[in-house]
């Protein structure tokens, strides 16, 4: 993962494509760090937004984001992030 600034991050999948996403959200929630973020070139029109919401892990000491598994835990955050983005915009 290699930040561009404080809004704007690229990620590589498995087949090295790069992908430049936009940082909606960062959020600290039981010792783990989840970002909402959608793809940067969307990020003009608000009304057609797919936000991801992406778990920060680290394997051999390289930071990367990865889906959130478990219901559970991906409705948590959901939750925890949407109310998050919501009183930003109500200020």
């Amino acid at each position: 993962m290699d930040a561009y600034g404080s809004d704007f991050i690229t990620i590589s999948d498995d087949d090295g494509k790069d992908y430049e996403l936009e940082v909606l959200s960062t959020l600290e929630y039981n010792g783990e760090t989840y970002l909402a973020v959608v793809p940067a070139e969307e990020s003009q029109d608000e009304l057609e937004l797919e936000v991801s919401i992406l778990k920060s892990v680290e394997e051999d000491g390289e930071p990367y984001l990865c889906a959130i598994e478990d219901e559970a835990e991906l409705e948590a955050v959901y939750s925890l992030l949407m109310d998050s983005l919501y009183e930003e915009d109500a200020e």
